[in-house]
């Protein structure tokens, strides 16, 4: 890591975590250590001004997640820079809304990336067309750490000669916290004046900055506050919040933590109501005194995350990630809140399924960058054949004349090799099925209906 010129702070956080895997640790939390969510405050009942979230915002810089690359569709650019609705890209869209709630609030607002050195080019290059984003004294990115990889049988740093790239990885999105740090972009907003920061991953457009949440944070003095929205059974393998019996501080507790003969009650939505939506606020000044008193190391829980050194190539050597989440700094800051959001603030694409919701006429893209909806009860389930799906090249060659109608459709299922014409309508609950070895056409205009 040094002789890649890694950040001092950054060496400390990784030693420090494999210390931990030397001594056995896995990071799994037992169900018999915490007990399930009481009652928590819910948006639409946070009670305040318009004067109240302007002065708020006016201490508000957004962070965006932008180190994802869309390899698990295909694509080897950011994946922020996809057209995902009307042509504009995720970071287009981000753009506007930014640009929107500055001039409904009249505050600056400055928008922050952290991206990886993978998607900060062409990342700033989107931004570029908007002239009036930069904020003076403030940069427009930031660059997330990079540590080795650890070959499973021995812990030691592995060794790629065919892409030596490959042999490197994000610490994961906890590493936010160090790559404030070491970056230099903590010291920079707070001397500028900011108190707050929304985090939220650049894929999630209902993630926009809400003058609520940040007056409730200010009035409060809320040191991290965490969106969290109600699980479905769809959600059954996400993040849940929960409160540690041994000192009563909410945590954060992902699929990787959960220890094999606790699933049964990880996946009982039930029990655990909650997920996070990884869209997260935090008091900068807090964040600043809790990383200096503990020399850059916050202490989140750790994730052992076990893959092969090549993603694409499964017969690669067995490595070992290590790495945090964001999220789980919930336990950390004293004082910890989380509030329930609508869906309306979760709308991740992680696969083809999703951008094809986005792209239809499920929403509408208004002038702000905001997403509206006229479809009545959850949005429409897509299940898209993998085969001939999963690579957004092959997904659009079979969607070449648009997306169909989905505001009138309950769920989507497409088996086989399918191509849909121009202006198809779904409605209802369907079924489409390719006959083996062949393409099925869905002529233009045709109305599938359950």
């Amino acid at each position: 890591m040094r002789a890649a010129r890694a950040a001092d702070v950054a060496i400390k956080v990784f030693s420090h975590y494999y210390r931990l895997l030397e001594s056995g640790q896995q990071g799994t939390i037992r169900e018999d250590d915490i007990e399930p969510v009481g009652e928590l405050p819910h948006l639409e009942n946070l009670d305040t001004d318009t004067d109240s979230m302007r002065a708020a915002l006016a201490e508000t810089v957004v962070i965006k997640l932008n180190g994802g690359l869309g390899t698990g569709m295909g694509v080897t650019g950011p994946k922020s820079a996809l057209p995902v609705k009307d042509g504009l890209s995720f970071l287009d869209i981000i753009a506007r809304q930014i640009l929107s709630t500055r001039k409904t609030y009249g505050v600056e607002l400055p928008l922050v990336l952290m991206n990886s050195f993978r998607t900060k080019e062409e990342s700033l290059a989107v931004l570029s067309e908007y002239s009036d984003l930069p904020v003076d004294g403030l940069p427009l990115d930031f660059l997330q750490n990079m540590e080795p990889k650890l070959l499973e049988d021995d812990r030691t740093p592995a060794e790629w000669p065919a892409d030596p790239e490959l042999a490197w990885c994000p610490p994961g999105h906890g590493d936010l916290f160090t790559a404030l740090v070491a970056s230099g972009t903590l010291d920079a907003l707070r001397e500028k004046g900011f108190r707050h920061a929304f985090i939220s991953n650049s894929d999630n457009l209902g993630a926009t900055p809400d003058g609520r949440i940040a007056a409730w944070m200010a009035e409060h003095d809320v040191p991290f506050g965490m969106e969290v929205c109600r699980r479905t059974r769809s959600d059954r393998k996400g993040g849940h919040v929960a409160v540690r019996k041994s000192d009563g501080r909410l945590i954060l507790r992902d699929s990787a933590q959960v220890h094999p003969d606790d699933t049964k009650f990880f996946q009982d939505v039930t029990r655990h109501k909650t997920f996070n939506t990884n869209n997260l606020w935090i008091d900068l000044d807090r964040l600043a005194e809790l990383m200096d008193g503990h020399d850059g190391i916050l202490g989140l829980p750790i994730i052992v995350n076990h893959k092969t050194l090549d993603p694409a190539d499964p017969d690669s050597p067995k490595v070992i990630q290590l790495e945090t989440g964001m999220g789980t700094a919930i336990e950390t800051f004293e004082g910890s809140q989380a509030v329930v959001v609508d869906r309306s603030r979760f709308k991740p694409v992680k696969t083809t399924n999703d951008l094809l919701v986005l792209r239809s006429d499920v929403y509408e893209l208004d002038e702000a960058g905001d997403l509206t909806t006229t479809h009545e009860g959850d949005e429409p389930y897509v299940d898209l054949d993998p085969e001939y799906f999963k690579i957004l090249a092959d997904f659009e060659a079979r969607f070449e004349a648009g997306p169909p109608s989905l505001v009138r459709a309950d769920r989507l299922e497409v088996r086989g090799d399918v191509a849909f014409g121009k202006d198809v309508v779904v409605v209802g609950d369907v079924e489409v099925e390719a006959p083996a070895g062949e393409r099925k056409v869905i002529a233009d205009g045709t109305e599938l209906r359950g």
